[in-house]
């Protein structure tokens, strides 16, 4: 059997339309203090079925997504066309040395080897270019997302450290300058069947067997009769942002 870890970063195949229907996008802000505003050369690591890439070519820029999950890729193929899509992982980038501005990863880094994909990500940057990580995490300070986070099996990637783990391995690396990070408040409307698949969607559930499953979604479910209003259910955020220059 593999490795929990190793198990959950391999489930996102197999709920790939799902994750597509129900994941969040990213603030437009965060993604301009990202990637920055005149067009770049744009590589998206783990990029899933293109949550982040979609944003980076609305703003203009050049991007090359990279996702090893083949199932993720097709998602991604379809839903952004004016992207370059490769089968490809953080710990092996299938570019040349120098040929990128900014590397991005969005909702992904905590699954990467990351002293590997560090390496890499400095190896395909150009001088002055940067890296570049955000995250959506739900803002667990409400009482009732608190309990949400809970009932879906396991805690939320910023409360179990894996954001928080992101600037000290940039840090550590020697590769990278100084570290900024910003946070920004975000929302997601959700009907119930969008709550669901959004659960569905995370690889805490995703790995479950069915009868395990469904008691976790029956409780969401009662979560969504308390706290909706007029059948939607607004879900708080904090979008979590880094970046910094590859020296």
């Amino acid at each position: 059997m593999l490795p929990d870890h190793a198990r959950r970063a391999r489930s996102f195949g197999s709920v790939a339309e799902v994750y597509e229907r129900a994941r969040p996008t990213y603030p437009e802000d965060a993604v301009r203090w990202l990637a920055g505003d005149e067009p770049r050369d744009v590589v998206d690591l783990g990029a899933g079925t293109g949550k982040l890439t979609r944003s980076l070519v609305a703003l203009g820029h050049r991007v090359t997504a990279v996702e090893p999950s083949v199932e993720m890729l097709g998602q991604l193929r379809s839903a952004v066309p004016g992207a370059i899509a490769l089968d490809g992982a953080a710990e092996s980038i299938p570019l040349a040395d120098r040929s990128a501005d900014v590397v991005t990863a969005a909702q992904a880094f905590h699954w990467f080897d990351k002293p590997v994909a560090l390496r890499e990500i400095a190896r395909v940057l150009r001088p002055g270019g940067r890296v570049a990580l955000v995250w959506n995490a739900r803002d667990d300070r409400a009482e009732w997302v608190a309990e949400f986070t809970e009932t879906i099996v396991g805690r939320s990637v910023f409360r179990a450290g894996g954001i928080a783990a992101a600037a000290t391995a940039i840090d550590e690396s020697g590769l990278y300058g100084p570290v900024e990070h910003v946070e920004l408040d975000h929302v997601q409307l959700l009907r119930r069947d969008e709550l669901l698949e959004l659960v569905r969607s995370r690889s805490e559930c995703a790995v479950l067997a069915e009868d395990e499953r469904r008691p976790v979604l029956e409780r969401v479910d009662a979560l969504f009769d308390t706290h909706a209003r007029n059948g939607t259910l607004t879900m708080p955020y904090v979008t979590e942002c880094f970046r910094a220059p590859r020296l």
